[in-house]
């Protein structure tokens, strides 16, 4: 069942086959289902629906997807789980640079999907609760003005780029940051494409946390970017 029963999903997607597919499973699990088989439908019913959860598909028939992403963020912060093709790195980040949330890749699995559907409704009202200076993604605790770190009540010593590197990715929780966005946040524009930067304090903060490989909180997106989730979310896949 959904977070909130009503919730509405908005799917857009030219497919009809895959439309109705994904709106019968999202309507057996009692969300609300709008549909746009075009950019410009979805930008009107988003306006007039104001759904919960976007599901956009990136190759839209009359605007692209990003662009789509693009108009919306000026706007809305209501997530938006785009669709993409295997292999299309580059669409992905470019989606989520421009303000999506979240990707599954084609074919997807429906149960895969949900569950994104639900960690997105998860992560947006946990948003508007916690309050900022007071970061909690699962057992991990940033008190920002402090500067400290704790997991599952054990403190965790952070280097200054450690800790600012969790923060982001915290703030951001259950969302991909992109490579080019994380290090321009916290390594400044100068650091444009130095992504070795990226996997070295990756695999730092995840000794430091106490990472399980088997459920991972901080989560590798390969060729886009990471994650960071409450691992009780399940696998990243």
């Amino acid at each position: 069942m959904p977070e909130r029963p009503g919730d509405t999903v908005l799917v857009v997607e030219d497919d009809r086959s895959v439309t109705r597919v994904v709106s019968a499973a999202l309507k057996a699990r009692g969300y609300v289902v709008a549909t746009a088989a075009t950019g410009s439908a979805a930008l009107v019913r988003a306006q007039a629906d104001h759904p919960a959860v976007v599901l956009l598909d990136l190759g839209l028939p009359d605007i692209d997807g990003i662009d789509v992403c693009r108009r919306l963020r000026t706007w809305s912060t209501v997530p938006i789980i785009v669709l993409t093709a295997a292999g299309a790195d580059e669409r992905k980040v470019m989606a989520l640079d421009e303000g999506a949330d979240d990707y599954v890749t084609k074919p997807f699995s429906m149960p895969e999907l949900l569950a994104r559907v639900r960690v997105a409704l998860r992560h947006r009202r946990a948003a508007g609760m916690v309050d900022a200076s007071v970061l909690e993604v699962g057992d991990i605790r940033i008190d920002v003005p402090r500067r400290t770190v704790t997991v599952a009540g054990r403190a965790v010593e952070l280097t200054p780029k450690e800790f600012a590197f969790l923060t982001l990715l915290a703030r951001h929780a259950g969302k991909v940051l992109t490579h080019g966005s994380i290090l321009e946040e916290v390594w400044g524009p100068e650091a444009e494409g130095e992504t070795q930067y990226l996997r070295v304090y990756a695999g730092q903060l995840r000794k430091k946390l106490g990472e399980d490989p088997t459920r991972p909180r901080l989560v590798t997106a390969p060729g886009v970017g990471y994650r960071l989730v409450d691992r009780d979310e399940g696998p990243d896949t």
